[in-house]
């Protein structure tokens, strides 16, 4: 039940405000019971992956899940993420009427290769900070850093191509074909650096979106598909959840803008407003600017001056982008994202308690904080 259904003109004062939280509440509950449930199930064939490799690079891959330090000690203060895309694998195949347990070596392989791609990313974008520790490549090394991101990537691999039954085949070229299209997507992001904020040559959102796809909608739309496949589903459901998975992605990339600039630096693990003094070209930022209007005009003159963006003038951009309606673009961005991967859904037969335990995670990405 939403805020707004519970409102009632005839309550005390004060009354609608409580039940909005009331019911926020209940439903970061839901998800913190979905997500602890899969993280639970998937959890020891996760370890006993990352205890497959070698060492060293093992050492480095535990730092980057969360659960030791640099010296190897175990590290309950560190984050282990929310588990979105192992979560995901498992309703995935829950939905199609499997047992979760199916889709554990999906669950983990797409555990590894977004860890994978997250240690090579920090590297890329220089970011030294990852879910508040230095990252892997500031606490280790960028050598010893990219050599972990390979030996979680072939570790992901090999987890999927090991499982026994005809489902196997499918699983790994659906992985496969995954990575392919991350490579491209991080590609297109990096390319997007060396093109102008506007004119000629400019990025454009449109851009942006086939980008965001590529590089985080692929991954979570092949987790939800992993499950489903190794449900045993057939082509079409698989189809339509990967679809699902995408739309939800777009949404989670635009979450993730918003919070690039106007996220809690204490929630997000990074500092504020990275994204803008990096130049990072951001689906707020490109909508502001294709807004047109005296807003977007004094944006492009300050994004194209060459000026160092510190945290003053990172500030300005900021207010900026929210007057010229790079917030609320990218708001409304999320919003129909998120309601197309919920069409997607609608488009096949699902059990009824894994698709209502989707549609919480769905929500809830819409106004996460992390």
């Amino acid at each position: 039940m939403s805020a707004r259904a519970v409102r009632s003109p005839a309550g005390p004062p004060g009354a609608v405000a409580v039940a909005a939280v009331s019911t926020s509440c209940a439903h970061e509950a839901s998800v913190t019971v979905v997500l602890g449930r899969c993280r639970e199930l998937v959890r020891p064939a996760l370890v006993e992956a990352v205890g497959r490799l070698h060492p060293w690079t093992g050492e480095m891959a535990a730092y980057a899940l969360g659960w030791a330090d640099t010296a190897g000690n175990p590290d309950p203060g560190a984050s282990e993420g929310k588990g979105l895309r192992q979560a995901l694998a498992v309703l995935g195949a829950e939905a199609v009427g499997a047992d979760g347990a199916d889709a554990v070596p999906g669950a983990v392989a797409v555990e590894l290769v977004h860890t994978f791609s997250l240690l090579h990313d920090d590297i890329m974008d220089a970011d030294a900070l990852r879910r508040q520790r230095p990252a892997v490549w500031k606490a280790y090394g960028t050598g010893p850093a990219v050599l972990a991101g390979d030996a979680l990537l072939a570790q992901a691999v090999t987890c999927l191509a090991e499982v026994p039954g005809h489902h196997t085949a499918a699983a790994v070229r659906r992985l496969c074909q995954t990575l392919n299209t991350l490579v491209s997507g991080q590609a297109e992001d990096l390319r997007f650096e060396h093109r102008p904020w506007y004119g000629p040559g400019a990025v454009g959102p449109e851009q942006y979106r086939s980008m965001a796809e590529h590089k985080t909608g692929a991954l979570l739309g092949c987790a939800i598909a992993l499950g489903a496949i190794l449900g045993g589903a057939p082509d079409r459901t698989v189809t339509a959840l990967d679809r699902a998975g995408r739309h939800l992605g777009l949404a989670f990339q635009a979450v993730d803008d918003i919070l690039g600039i106007w996220g809690d630096p204490g929630v997000t693990g990074k500092p504020v407003r990275a994204d803008l003094r990096q130049g990072k070209k951001t689906y707020p930022v490109l909508t502001a600017l294709a807004g047109g209007g005296k807003a977007a005009h004094e944006l492009a003159v300050l994004l194209d001056s060459g000026r160092q963006i510190d945290g003053e003038t990172a500030e300005r951009v900021a207010a900026l982008v929210e007057e010229a309606g790079g917030r609320t673009a990218t708001r409304e961005e999320a919003r129909r994202h998120l309601d197309a991967a919920r069409r997607a859904l609608r488009d096949v037969s699902l059990t009824h308690t894994a698709a209502q335990e989707l549609d919480v995670l769905f929500t809830h990405l819409l106004d996460r904080t992390w």
